[in-house]
């Protein structure tokens, strides 16, 4: 799976180091953007470099966009792999003495009923499951924890369902072959809860995919602005799910 790359190398919780100044408690998972170059071999080992590229106040007590970038390389011939860029919003903070400009945005999808869907379940345990990739953050286990950062009970890893959204894209468009995919970004939009079934729309522009997620019990679009890159035009017309909504066990 291409969406790998994003835990592969990752810097850890960093931002839970008390110099940085953050309230790691108050941080939610904004964008993800992900460039591909290469899949990684099986074998071997891969280096990561990881930066914080800018920073962007929000306003005081309006939080602030941290942005990382990761770039990701094969060690033993140099050979770049990826480039991962991770925003997080910092809620409890803002009003810093500097800020640098915003990112270009990400297109959003097209306002036309999508070309195709898919629904992708998951299970009450599958945040304690996806934990094990090294994000320890309480909010996505521990109730009281969840509660204290404002959600009703823990809810998913952003990265999780960021997992389950290239695999329906790799489904639907890429007829399973990984190395078609160069490029997958979206925005965490809304809260998703273990337990619940992912619905992702898509809609094909040549060898660019838009799409979004949404949480089937109820109904908000937790993931939007995606955009995926092909490396080969998608044909609908042959493609497994094309024009009907499927459900991906």
């Amino acid at each position: 799976m291409p969406s790998m790359l994003t835990v592969l190398g990752a810097p850890g919780a960093w931002a839970t180091d008390p110099g940085t100044g953050i309230n790691w408690m108050k941080i939610l998972h904004g964008e993800h953007r992900l460039t591909i170059h290469a899949l990684p071999a099986v074998r071997g080992s891969l280096r990561s470099h990881t930066k914080v590229a800018r920073i962007v106040d929000k306003g005081t007590n309006r939080g602030v966009l941290v942005v990382t970038e990761r770039v990701i390389s094969d060690e033993a011939t140099g050979q770049p792999i990826a480039k991962v860029e991770h925003t997080s919003f910092c809620r409890a903070d803002g009003g810093i003495a500097q800020s640098d400009e915003a990112a270009a945005p990400l297109d959003a999808a097209p306002a036309r009923a999508p070309d195709a869907s898919t629904t992708l379940r998951t299970a009450a345990s599958t945040a304690l499951l996806y934990r094990l990739n090294g994000d320890r953050n309480p909010i996505h286990a521990d109730p009281q924890a969840a509660r204290a950062a404002g959600f009703e009970r823990p809810i998913l890893h952003g990265l999780c369902t960021y997992g389950m959204a290239c695999r329906a894209i790799l489904r639907m468009c890429c007829d399973q072959e990984p190395a078609r995919l160069a490029g997958f970004s979206l925005r965490f939009s809304a809260p998703f809860f273990p337990g619940d079934s992912l619905r992702v729309d898509i809609w094909m522009e040549g060898n660019h995919v838009f799409f979004r997620g949404v949480s089937v019990e109820t109904g908000k679009i937790v993931l939007s602005h995606g955009n995926a890159e092909l490396r080969a035009t998608c044909d609908l017309a042959t493609s497994n799910v094309a024009h009907q909504e499927k459900e991906c066990p």
